[in-house]
């Protein structure tokens, strides 16, 4: 493998072939179908799909046998498949699965002064716009990376793109198409996931495990309707403060841990020794990254720790309020009710729904004051914890990553979920898994100003190339 020409390879058509679809494709607001439920009739998915299909069929055309399909059962969102047959029988028993969506999350205001999400803005490294990194890049890259092979008529193995079209819905449509495809899927030995994150824009990054996550709603209530709080208070209590007081059964109030043995988890060896040296890499800028106000700070400066927690330990956030009115229109009275937004994540390994009935019941037992309380589970997602490396591929990892961005590979823990890896790991249980992508620091995926780094996304193409050339024989 001549590596220089890999690079010159994929460097060139991504300016010349790739950046003008990219762009198309980030002007298309093919928004998920959980916050735009009419979005069969606005067209917007399936023009993404048909883009991104074609472009494919085009850049393809000179691999034999290469089939691009759009598949869409009655009631789903579309979904793009493309087979690549492998260079030789003897790789074609094996497929490798290569995934990614191009789905995206709403446009969300914030954006800079001539930023937006619909309209691609190229500035220095960055292409701002949303869906461009998370992850409308992933069906360029895994395409480049068997062209830059075919280049040098190099061995590979039978590869299945597959990009589906509801991801940031959870993926609700995904198992569907498994069954849909099982034929063409066969079991593969390898599955690739573009759609991750990464520490930094330096070297490969691959993503070791995933939290799961309880969500719901904590309601208290303790009147009928709102009195006066001059007349209630003293007699009546608040609904707010009996709500803090149930979460304080579940969490430390002072240092954030979840005391429920339902939510604790040992922490593997492997994945301790992984955050130290993450933690190495990384530094301060694990925190640093985050936008604190002035004088506030992480919840500790121990970076390994910090990575630990994040990735292996449950937490809870208050994600929304009902029941209290705006500042400017509060008045003097006690309130009737209080209801939270309540978001558990959970450690890689633990049941999500055995710790949901376990949050219910510790929420809604002896409410204090006798209170009405009530925990209305929204949904639970596990977490994904990656089988262990196979000796082939840590060396394809380490050197991919030497060969694309001249660093050695490293890996961390998600603190969030990608609902479709745990899919994907019960499918496919022997499969071996590298999840990678190209979020890294102020990417921000779902938020304002979300851009793609191109030079990052071009590495991660070349490693891509590396790693499917050193999948092993059949």
């Amino acid at each position: 493998m001549n590596n220089k020409r890999i690079q010159d390879f994929v460097e060139g058509k991504w300016a010349t072939d790739v950046m003008p679809t990219l762009i198309d494709y980030i002007a298309v607001p093919c928004v998920s179908p959980a916050f735009d439920p009419d979005w069969a009739v606005h067209g917007h998915m399936m023009e993404a799909t048909t883009l991104l299909a074609n472009w494919a069929r085009q850049h393809l055309t000179e691999i034999e046998g290469i089939v691009v399909e759009i598949h869409q059962l009655p009631g789903r969102t579309p979904l793009i498949s493309i087979e690549v047959p492998a260079t030789s029988e003897e790789d074609d028993n094996s497929p490798v699965l290569i995934y990614g969506h191009l789905d995206k999350q709403p446009a969300m205001e914030g954006w800079s002064e001539g930023r937006s999400a619909w309209t691609a803005i190229y500035d220095g490294d960055r292409l701002y716009g949303r869906g461009g990194a998370d992850d409308g890049y992933a069906l360029f890259s895994a395409v480049l990376a068997i062209l830059a092979l075919a280049d040098q008529k190099l061995r590979r193995p039978r590869c299945v793109i597959l990009i589906e079209a509801s991801e940031e819905s959870s993926s609700e449509d995904l198992p569907y198409y498994f069954d849909h495809l099982a034929a063409r899927l066969g079991s593969p030995s390898l599955v690739i996931a573009l759609d991750s994150m990464c520490g930094n824009y330096d070297q490969l990054w691959t993503t070791s495990s995933l939290r799961g996550q309880v969500a719901g709603t904590l309601t208290v209530r303790v009147l009928d309707e709102a009195i006066h709080s001059g007349e209630a208070s003293g007699i009546v209590p608040s609904s707010f403060r009996v709500a803090t007081r149930l979460l304080s059964r579940i969490e430390d109030p002072v240092t954030g841990c979840i005391t429920m043995p339902e939510c604790v988890a040992r922490v593997p060896d492997a994945r301790l020794a992984e955050a130290g040296l993450a933690a190495s890499i990384l530094g301060p800028s694990i925190y640093e990254a985050m936008p604190f106000v002035v004088g506030a700070r992480p919840t500790n400066q121990n970076v390994t720790s910090l990575l630990v927690d994040r990735s292996w330990r449950a937490q809870l956030a208050v994600t929304g309020v009902d029941g209290l009115p705006p500042v400017g229109a509060a008045s003097s009275v006690m309130l009737p009710a209080t209801s939270l937004k309540l978001s558990l994540r959970l450690p890689p390994t633990v049941d999500p729904d055995a710790a949901g009935q376990a949050l219910k019941a510790c929420l809604e037992d002896q409410p204090p004051y006798g209170a009405q309380v009530s925990f209305d589970i929204a949904f639970v997602s596990p977490g994904w914890h990656a089988p262990e490396t196979a000796h082939w591929l840590a060396h394809a990892l380490a050197a991919a990553s030497l060969q694309a961005f001249g660093r050695h590979h490293a890996a961390f823990g998600g603190g969030g979920g990608i609902p479709f890896l745990p899919m994907l790991q019960k499918q496919f249980p022997d499969a071996q898994f590298v999840v990678t992508g190209v979020l890294g620091p102020q990417s921000n995926a779902h938020g304002p100003n979300e851009f793609l780094h191109i030079p990052a996304a071009q590495k991660v193409t070349m490693a891509l190339a590396h790693i499917l050339h050193a999948v092993p024989h059949g």
